[in-house]
């Protein structure tokens, strides 16, 4: 069995952090979200991926992933251009795939259990297919699957204005090189897309047997800013945490602290658990980290307060003010104006940016 990973969109909903990188390398507990999927993968056993790319972010990701070694994977790469869909992007891989069965995963998503009991249901069956569910609250919003007693669906509708059930598609699916023909069959939807629901319908048209697997725990598509803060709550609830950088003496630290190499929290700095902070970073003097943080690599905090916020990396916070429930990206610089008149905020805003002061 092979593995796909998407990883072609535009991160639209994430701007402006997706202005300057893709949305698959925004990190969650500092590891970017795509190492997610290629470790789920290779822990079900799949080592043989192809990731599939767009135009915006391909050069970054494949700097990212490189050949897979450093995962223990074999990556080759796909490129899909210009968006149509998920089941455009899968048919652009079809020469990879030839005659084997394929798990597709969508690159920006998270998942708790991972998926070897997914895959294994899969191949203990005769199936076309197989797709990944979960209870949602806001079924119209997603492609959602009607199922009968023993798991078999029996229908499936994208974004449908009166949902039948609340099982949403998760976006990782197990696949029979039969779906390629039911791609090549596929009009565009009312949204211009080659929808995957409209071809795994052709195969139930077609008389195919589709599974199921209900994801039990938590589930987390990272395509919006809260999206993230949420994703990294959870990973970093379960993340042990290990000490590998300095923490100075008299420094107040508790609770599950990931403390990457040459990172360091100085004497009168406060860090409360779960955290990670990356490499490089210098939690500084009269700083507060609280739970729930993430650090990225090479950033200095300076008397700032955060809390239940993502910082991505190389970022300078010196303000003496409260951060919560922040993203914040690569590169920024968050000083003070205190002693700036005439007095006021002094905001270098990007586009697309959510600001609340």
């Amino acid at each position: 069995m092979k593995g796909l990973i998407l990883a072609g969109g535009t991160g639209s909903r994430l701007r402006p952090i997706t202005h300057t990188g893709p949305k698959q390398l925004v990190p969650v507990a500092n590891k970017p979200v795509i190492q997610y999927a290629i470790e789920d993968l290779r822990d079900a056993g799949i080592t043989d991926i192809g990731v599939v790319l767009g135009e915006k972010g391909r050069g970054d990701i494949q700097r990212f992933l490189g050949d897979g070694s450093e995962f223990n994977v074999e990556i080759t790469y796909i490129i899909q251009g210009e968006p149509l869909g998920l089941a455009h992007a899968a048919g652009c891989a079809r020469d990879f795939v030839g005659d084997d069965d394929f798990v597709m995963y969508l690159g920006d998503n998270i998942l708790k259990q991972g998926i070897k009991q997914f895959v294994q249901s899969f191949e203990d069956g005769d199936y076309a297919a197989g797709i990944a569910l979960q209870h949602v609250d806001n079924p119209e919003q997603f492609g959602i699957a009607t199922v009968d007693d023993d798991g078999t669906v029996t229908e499936l509708v994208e974004k449908p204005n009166e949902p039948e059930s609340n099982l949403a598609l998760i976006g990782i699916y197990v696949f029979s090189p039969t779906i390629f023909d039911a791609i090549e069959r596929l009009e565009p939807s009312w949204r211009g897309e080659l929808e995957i629901t409209d071809a795994i319908q052709h195969l139930l048209d077609d008389g195919e047997a589709i599974d199921s697997h209900v994801v039990e725990g938590w589930w987390k598509d990272t395509g919006k800013p809260e999206d993230i803060l949420d994703a990294n709550r959870l990973v970093l609830e379960e993340q042990p945490g290990s000490r590998n950088g300095t923490v100075e003496e008299n420094a107040d630290v508790r609770g599950h602290v990931d403390l990457h190499e040459n990172a360091r929290i100085e004497a009168g700095a406060v860090v409360r658990g779960p955290v990670s902070i990356g490499s490089g970073t210098t939690i500084a003097e009269g700083t507060y980290v609280g739970p729930y943080t993430s650090i990225g690599p090479n950033c200095t905090i300076v008397n700032a307060h955060v809390e239940s916020s993502v910082i991505v990396g190389d970022c300078e916070l010196t303000a003496d003010g409260r951060f919560v429930d922040s993203l914040i990206g690569r590169g920024a610089t968050i000083g003070s104006a205190d002693d700036l008149l005439p007095a006021g905020q002094r905001l270098i805003v990007g586009e697309n940016s959510q600001l609340r002061l």
